[in-house]
């Protein structure tokens, strides 16, 4: 099978990480292909960020010449997962979801700890929309951006460990969501420092998405996530 693996942003380095992130947890047989897309803006750390990435995302899906088996988007509390579900036939699993429904099977509640707190109401909205709010203690910003994450990784890990711990000790967390499709790397350093699991999005989303390919399953198409209706759309799709 083939899965493609969506980053949000721009920068090629954090797709090539999260691919390698991908491919360390996809099953033998399983082909991961790193999608970046081709507008945008370098990091996602807001609504206006965010919104542009949903379009761009969905541009650069559809601009794919190969056939593929399901989509990850891979960023943390974006939006556009749900017209990815009305656009292609395959799963789309989206990283938020991913982690936040792993973490449900590991302890009562979990936290998430992302990057700056401006993603924190996102993060928050994603999860309630997606009915995942009443396991979650706290969403903890870290403070760091984005691209921190990359050029400062020792600060990165120092950041987050502190709010892993505080989430733990005092919202009592019992699982650790890592908030940002760009931290994989730093989940056995997290583990280390908090003595809980800790659950990486994209890497859920692998999991998650062999298991409905291997089902024979995909998005319902009767009501919510049915095709868009045929009508004139002006300068749409960009790939043309």
């Amino acid at each position: 099978m083939r899965i493609l693996v969506a980053n949000v942003n721009t920068t090629e380095s954090m797709t090539e990480a999260i691919a390698a992130s991908a491919r360390s947890v996809a099953s033998p047989g399983t082909e991961i292909v790193g999608i970046t897309p081709r507008f945008g803006a370098d990091s996602c750390e807001g609504n206006f960020e965010s919104y542009l990435a949903a379009i761009a995302v969905m541009d650069a899906i559809l601009a794919y010449p190969e056939p593929y088996d399901a989509v990850i988007q891979a960023g943390y509390g974006e939006h556009g997962r749900e017209g990815l579900q009305e656009l292609l036939d395959v799963p789309v699993v989206d990283i938020t979801e991913a982690a936040a429904s792993t973490a449900m099977y590991l302890g009562h509640k979990f936290s998430v700890v992302t990057t700056l707190d401006r993603t924190v109401p996102l993060i928050e909205d994603r999860l309630k929309l997606a009915g995942l709010d009443q396991r979650c203690a706290s969403v903890r910003a870290s403070g760091l951006g984005v691209l921190e994450l990359e050029s400062d990784p020792v600060r990165a890990v120092e950041a987050i460990v502190e709010q892993s711990r505080r989430a733990v000790d005092d919202d009592h967390a019992e699982v650790i969501c890592l908030g940002c499709g760009g931290m994989a790397e730093l989940e056995e350093q997290v583990r280390a420092a908090t003595g809980v699991p800790i659950v990486d999005g994209v890497r859920s989303a692998v999991t998650i998405a062999e298991g409905i390919i291997r089902m024979g399953l995909s998005t319902s198409k009767v009501r919510t996530y049915a095709k868009p209706r045929e009508k004139k759309i002006i300068g749409w799709p960009f790939k043309v």
